[in-house]
């Protein structure tokens, strides 16, 4: 049964959703900027079937807490507690677009932590030199604050990151969008070829792959999990 709980960690309150048997094995999903764990609904319930699955809001997004100050490390940091919160030793790891950069740091910082590591769209972390989007009117489903201080850190990415993908050690799938994505493709190839042992996939879907085309993601995810 789909269930949404919270756990205070780092000082923050995590709002996360369960779904599937408690004793099948863990999977996390970490979703892009300005997402929750709604983004990942058209595929939930079909890795519920084999996994426990945890898909937490990062701070500052959906029913999770807005703290104010934010970035990557925090994010990651707050991933690991939430784990440690429940109980969970290690688990499989999927990540999307900055959520994929969460996830690649956790693999970087605590690599007993990650079985297995999917990464969906997710650039290489050198300098992106994008300039700032202006604030949308009204209420937002996460806190604008949050957009300035990750978009700045995409800007002035911490070296480390980039050197640290050759010491991911937990086999990894990169899944790539192809020409219609946003991203530049090579950064995501470069993601690919820094991770040792990495394998690629292409789907010709655009930067939201797990929403644009559900059936291909599940195919080349499961396929790979199984593995």
């Amino acid at each position: 049964m789909s269930e949404i709980r919270t756990a205070l960690v780092n000082g923050v309150e995590l709002a996360y959703r369960v779904e599937g048997d408690a004793a099948a094995p863990p999977l996390l999903l970490l979703p892009g900027r300005g997402l929750d764990h709604t983004d990942w609904a058209g595929i939930i319930d079909h890795l519920a079937s084999s996994w426990r699955i945890y898909a937490p809001d990062l701070r500052g997004h959906g029913l999770s807490g807005r703290p104010g100050v934010y970035s990557l490390e925090l994010m990651r940091d707050d991933v690991v507690a939430l784990l440690d919160h429940l109980g969970v030793a290690s688990a499989t790891v999927i990540g999307h677009s900055m959520g994929g950069m969460v996830a690649f740091l956790i693999a970087q910082e605590h690599p007993g932590r990650v079985e297995r590591l999917v990464l969906e769209d997710v650039p290489a972390p050198h300098p992106a030199g994008l300039p700032l989007p202006e604030r949308p009117e009204g209420d937002l489903p996460f806190d604008w604050a949050m957009v300035e201080q990750t978009a700045h850190q995409r800007n002035h990415p911490d070296p480390r990151w980039l050197e640290g993908l050759s010491g991911v050690t937990a086999p990894t799938l990169v899944l790539a969008g192809g020409t219609a994505s946003h991203l530049p493709q090579d950064q995501v190839r470069e993601v690919a070829a820094r991770i040792p042992g990495a394998r690629l996939v292409t789907i010709e879907a655009g930067h939201e792959i797990h929403s644009t085309r559900p059936a291909d993601f599940l195919a080349a995810v499961t396929e790979f999990l199984a593995g």
